[in-house]
C-alpha cells in the first residue's frame, strides 16, 4: 500500500481485523465500496445513491480506497469515453463481508426500514437474506428494473448471483419493476400482495413462479435486548 493510503491516526496494531477498520473504516468508505460491489460507477451515480455524502468527501475517500488498492480509476470504451471506479479484485472481497454486516444489522431493534434504500442494497440483500435451502432445485433468471438501473439475477443450486444489466440485455423468466428500491420492501420482506403494497411493484412472469421466488427472501429475527 503507498502511504497515500494513509488517513488520520492508525492504530498500529498488527491485528488483520484492525489494519480492515484502517482501511475501510473512515464515515462513508464502507458504504461507497457497497455501491461498486455489482459493478463500476460513475463519480455522480455515487453522489446520486449517497445524496448527504459532499463531492469533497466522495473525492477524498475515493482517493483514499484507490491508494489502498481497493478501488481502481478506469475509462470506459467509446462512445462513452467517462472515467469511472471500480473494485480491484481485492476490493470485490469485501462483498462477503457486507454480506454479513447486512444480516447482523438487521437483526438490531433500532432497525429502520423507512430510511433511504439505494437499488444495489436492495441487490445485495437479496443476496444475503435467501434462504438456500427452501431455494431447492429451482433455477431461473429474473430482472429487476429500479427506476433507470437495472441488475440480473441468475438463481440456481440456492446460490443468487446477480449483476448490473443493460437493455434488452437479457430475456428474463420474470421480471420485477418499481420506481425505487423501497418499493420491493413490503412485497419481499412484508410479504404483502402487491394490491395491499399499494400497486407501486410490477410482476412480470408466471405467478405461482414469482410468488415461490418471493417467498425465498424473510428478515431475520430481532436480537432481544
Amino acid at each position: 500500500m503507498r502511504n497515500g493510503g494513509r488517513h488520520g491516526r492508525w492504530y498500529e496494531d498488527a491485528c488483520g481485523g484492525s489494519l480492515a477498520l484502517e482501511l475501510i473504516g473512515e464515515r462513508w468508505s464502507l458504504l461507497i465500496v457497497r455501491e461498486m460491489l455489482l459493478g463500476p460507477r460513475r463519480f455522480n451515480e455515487l453522489r446520486a445513491a449517497l445524496p448527504t455524502l459532499s463531492a469533497k468527501v466522495l473525492t477524498e475517500r475515493l482517493g483514499s480506497l484507490e491508494a489502498s488498492g481497493i478501488v481502481r480509476r478506469t475509462k470506459l470504451a467509446p462512445p462513452a469515453s467517462v472515467q469511472v471506479y471500480g473494485l480491484t479484485e481485492w476490493g470485490h472481497g469485501l462483498e462477503p463481508v457486507l454480506l454479513e454486516l447486512v444480516r447482523w444489522g438487521l437483526r438490531s431493534p433500532g432497525h429502520d426500514p423507512a430510511l433511504a434504500f439505494t437499488p444495489v442494497s436492495l441487490m445485495l440483500s437479496l443476496r444475503a437474506l435467501i434462504d438456500r435451502p427452501r431455494a431447492g432445485d429451482l433455477s431461473l433468471l429474473a430482472a429487476f428494473d429500479i427506476g433507470d438501473q437495472k441488475f440480473a439475477a441468475q438463481l440456481r443450486q440456492g446460490e443468487l448471483e446477480v449483476r448490473s444489466a443493460g437493455e434488452g440485455a437479457i430475456e428474463p423468466d420474470l421480471r420485477f419493476s418499481a420506481a425505487t428500491a423501497s418499493d420491493f420492501l413490503p412485497v419481499f420482506y412484508g410479504k404483502r400482495s402487491v394490491e395491499e403494497a399499494g400497486g407501486k411493484l410490477a410482476i412480470d412472469g408466471n405467478p405461482a413462479t414469482a410468488a415461490r421466488f418471493i417467498d425465498l427472501f424473510a428478515l431475520p429475527p430481532k436480537f432481544r435486548v
